[in-house]
Parts: C-alpha cells; sequence; structure tokens
C-alpha cells in the first residue's frame, strides 16, 4: 500500500536516492501514455491506455444490433492483453529495478506506435489494437516500486491513492511526501500529454503518433546506454572489491 503507516520502518538510502529518477521515468512515461490516448480518442472515441472504457465499450457493442465497431473494440481489449504479456515475458519481475530490459520493452513500443501510425494514414482500423498494445506494454513495464503502486497509462488508482493518503494523513497526521508528490506528478504529466495529444491531432492528423514513437525511441536509447553504463561500474566495483580481497589474503599469508 502506498500510504504512511504510523511505525513504519525508515527507507533504505538506496531506495531514496533512486526516487528522482522513478519520478522521471513515471512523468515521461505518463506523458506518452497521455499523449497517445488522446490521439486514439481522436480517431475512435475509445480509449487504448485503459480498459475500462473499452470493456464498456464493448459491452455496448454487444447489447445493440450494431457490430461494425466489434472488430475494433474486441481488438483494443486483445492489443492491450498482448503487449502485458510480451511486456512481461521480456522484464520478468513486476518490482521496478534498475539495470531491467525496460530499453527493450520501449523500443519495441516505439516500432508498435510507428506500425498504428502507418497503419492509420493508410485506412487500416488495426492501427487503434496497435496502439492499444503499446499502451500495454508500457503499463506492464512495472507494477511497484517499494509498496507504491505504479501505473503510468491511466489515473483512476493514483486519483484513489491520492485521495486515501489525504484521509489517512487527517486521521494520522502523517504523509508520505514524496509518494504523493511522485503520485501528483503522475497524474499532471498524464493531463500534460493529453492537452499535447489532442493538439497535436489538430495539427497534425494520424500523424500525430510519430512524435510518440520518437520519444519511446529515445528514452529507450537513453535508457539502454545509462544500464550499459551502470552495469560497467557494476562490474569494476565487483572487480576491485575481488582484488582488493585478494590483496588482503596475501598479505594475510606473508604475515603467517
Amino acid at each position: 500500500m502506498p500510504y504512511a503507516r504510523p511505525g513504519a520502518p525508515p527507507e533504505r538510502p538506496t531506495i531514496i536516492a533512486a526516487r528522482p529518477l522513478v519520478m522521471a521515468g513515471g512523468m515521461s512515461l505518463a506523458s506518452v501514455a497521455g499523449y497517445v490516448n488522446a490521439v486514439a480518442l481522436g480517431f475512435f472515441h475509445v480509449p487504448v491506455s485503459h480498459m475500462t472504457g473499452a470493456v464498456s465499450r464493448l459491452g455496448g457493442d454487444l447489447a445493440s444490433t450494431d457490430h461494425s465497431d466489434l472488430k475494433v473494440t474486441v481488438g483494443i481489449v486483445a492489443g492491450f492483453l498482448l503487449g502485458a504479456i510480451v511486456s512481461g515475458t521480456i522484464i520478468g519481475e513486476t518490482m521496478l529495478r534498475p539495470g531491467r530490459r525496460y530499453g527493450a520493452v520501449l523500443m519495441i513500443e516505439s516500432a508498435l506506435l510507428t506500425a498504428a501510425t502507418i497503419m492509420l494514414i493508410n485506412g487500416i482500423p488495426l492501427g487503434i489494437p496497435v496502439a492499444a498494445m503499446a499502451c500495454g506494454l508500457q503499463n506492464a513495464m512495472a507494477s511497484s516500486y517499494y509498496g507504491l503502486v505504479i501505473r503510468t497509462t491511466h489515473v483512476t488508482g493514483i486519483v484513489t491513492d491520492i485521495g486515501v493518503m489525504l484521509g489517512h494523513w487527517l486521521r494520522y497526521r502523517r504523509l508520505a511526501a514524496w509518494k504523493l508528490a511522485l503520485l501528483s506528478s503522475i497524474l499532471l504529466s498524464f493531463l500534460f500529454g493529453a492537452i499535447v495529444g489532442s493538439t497535436a491531432t489538430a495539427w497534425l492528423g494520424m500523424r500525430a503518433l510519430f512524435p510518440a514513437a520518437t520519444a519511446c525511441a529515445i528514452g529507450g536509447a537513453s535508457y539502454g546506454i545509462w544500464a550499459h553504463r551502470l552495469k560497467q561500474r557494476v562490474d569494476l566495483a565487483r572487480l576491485r572489491r575481488r582484488e582488493r580481497a585478494a590483496q588482503r589474503e596475501d598479505t594475510a599469508e606473508r604475515q603467517a
């Protein structure tokens, strides 16, 4: 649970040090999701970054005699699910941890958004489910960060958690300020992305998904470079520790 509890143990310094990176990453991903969802709504009037609206639309399509949009609606739900499956297969972890293959997932998301854009430009309805697959891929990248549920493609849970945190603050007078700041920043970033996405749709039409694809590609490449350098630093630190341990053993043997 993402709420401050009386008597909770203090957090480790490594968790505190990682907070700025987590916040920056969450804000960036939420902005992309809000952008993509706004663009998709401009084309099909059904959200692709979360499934509540899509499943509701699916229920309405099944209940009515007009099934003209049924295939696309089913495709949105199936695409989102498939994206989450692919992400879970690649990353293999629900806890957000440095060094995981998030860069590869972001590059795949970029490819999916690019494919969706090309399909929509050519009038192929499959582009909407492909965009939903990109969102499902992103949403499954990380489910939690040390007790804080992280969702970057929808904000229902975020608004709920903010409300509960404030309610607990009113009762206990204790509040995890950084968690509130993280959730609030993700919420505002999603809103910002939606505003930019709606504006881009008015200017660019179906080509508006290209900037989101580019942003994911840049993010994936940047993370890949950072993760590679991090691995090099970790490997170097391990090598130095082994060398120091070996030196201590040699010194002990000589003294003996």
